[in-house]
């Protein structure tokens, strides 16, 4: 090659060179950001505030309506059926049935009705003792009963309890067993361990991920916040350690726990006078739940949705005390989905949530309702949003 032509070549290649610079300098602010490993393990869902829904104070059926602490939707029916935390109390222990509907976009409530209310009665067929029971989770099963799951009254001696329930008569057809851990030593001369009163089963949640009727189905329930034996002093920790439990129920022979896994809550937020865990939901694909965590705080509540996997979670039901270092625990993974905090109204004390019926678009709806604890400067609310990406 001539000594000449050296100059134009050089020119012309370096013409070329800063040409694919430029064009790489467009595009990158176009190219899809880094996606962690673990952020690929979470469904890709998000939630859409749609509207609320405020139940005007109410006797129905010589029951106060109030204290609607869990819901749950039958696909078969439309309708929703909501346990009231009443302690047999203001009336027996009871769940409603409701009918929801909503406008012809499916973008709001229209109306929330009572269509019945069904009292809770024990294995001698009886209404519940006033303080004997303390309902909270409520979820329908594909043999049309109802799982319900009980706090207990710890002060008084009673454990905390779940059991299924004829969704016709309220009566109980079986309880589930619960781990000894979980419940109070009746023994002086034993460590105390077990659930704290008013902090037991919240929440209870069935994974059916099959429409055949016998076919067996999953349960999850977890404490609303640390038992005694994983946090002795009772003081906030930098993280809650739940014990989430993980039944197999099948329609012969008596429900099996397969597992319990490490929930760790949000750190306890800056004046906060509570916080736990209040509700669970089951997607239909194994292995993928929603929770739900509520604070109250000086300002008022504070709640917040995520999406949890059980997949690599280190099962610890053989671990007697979760104390101390437990960096060689996995505990459940978890994702922030949705602070409501930030729709813009104001919450009241949100404790359950559902999935409802698919709308217009396609698209699952979640609902959502609050427990007015009985109080007139409290209100029952019910949340509408719509999940998408599912």
């Amino acid at each position: 090659m001539s000594d000449r032509l050296l100059p134009t070549k050089l020119k012309y290649l370096t013409q070329i060179f800063l040409s694919i610079i430029l064009i790489f300098s467009l595009t990158a602010c176009d190219l899809p950001r880094p996606v962690k490993a673990e952020d690929r393990m979470f469904l890709n869902i998000s939630l859409d505030y749609l509207g609320e829904y405020q139940l005007p104070k109410q006797i129905y059926q010589n029951t106060e309506v109030g204290g609607l602490s869990g819901i749950t939707y039958d696909r078969k029916t439309g309708k929703y059926y909501v346990i009231s935390d009443d302690r047999s109390q203001k009336g027996d222990a009871r769940f409603y049935t409701l009918d929801i509907s909503l406008n012809s976009e499916q973008t709001k409530i229209n109306q929330v009705k009572i269509e019945n209310v069904t009292s809770l009665k024990d294995n001698l067929g009886k209404s519940y003792l006033d303080g004997t029971i303390d309902p909270e989770g409520i979820s329908i099963s594909p043999q049309n009963t109802l799982f319900i799951s009980s706090e207990g009254n710890i002060e008084q001696g009673i454990s905390p309890s779940i059991g299924e329930y004829n969704l016709q008569t309220g009566q109980i057809l079986q309880p589930l067993q619960i781990p000894k851990r979980f419940l109070p030593n009746k023994s002086k001369d034993t460590p105390p361990q077990g659930i704290r009163n008013n902090l037991g089963f919240e929440s209870l949640t069935l994974g059916i991920s099959s429409t055949l009727k016998d076919d067996p189905y999953r349960l999850f329930t977890a404490t609303e916040n640390a038992l005694i034996q994983d946090n002795p002093t009772g003081t906030p920790e930098k993280a809650g350690r739940i014990r989430l439990l993980h039944y197999v129920i099948n329609p012969i022979g008596e429900p099996v726990l397969v597992a319990e896994h490490l929930y760790l809550l949000e750190p306890l937020p800056e004046n906060a006078r509570y916080h736990g865990l209040c509700e669970l939901l089951a997607f239909e694909k194994e292995g993928y739940l929603l929770s739900l965590e509520r604070t109250l705080g000086l300002t008022g509540f504070e709640v917040k949705i995520f999406q949890l996997i059980t997949g690599d979670a280190t099962d610890t039901s053989r671990i007697e005390s979760l104390q101390g270092n437990i960096e060689k625990i996995q505990p459940m993974r978890k994702k922030l989905l949705l602070d409501l905090s930030n729709l813009g109204i104001e919450l009241d004390n949100v404790e359950g949530m559902t999935f409802g019926p698919r709308l217009n678009d396609g698209s699952l709806s979640l609902m959502v309702v609050s427990d007015d604890n009985f109080r007139d400067d409290q209100i029952t609310q019910f949340l509408l949003f719509r999940i998408k990406g599912i």
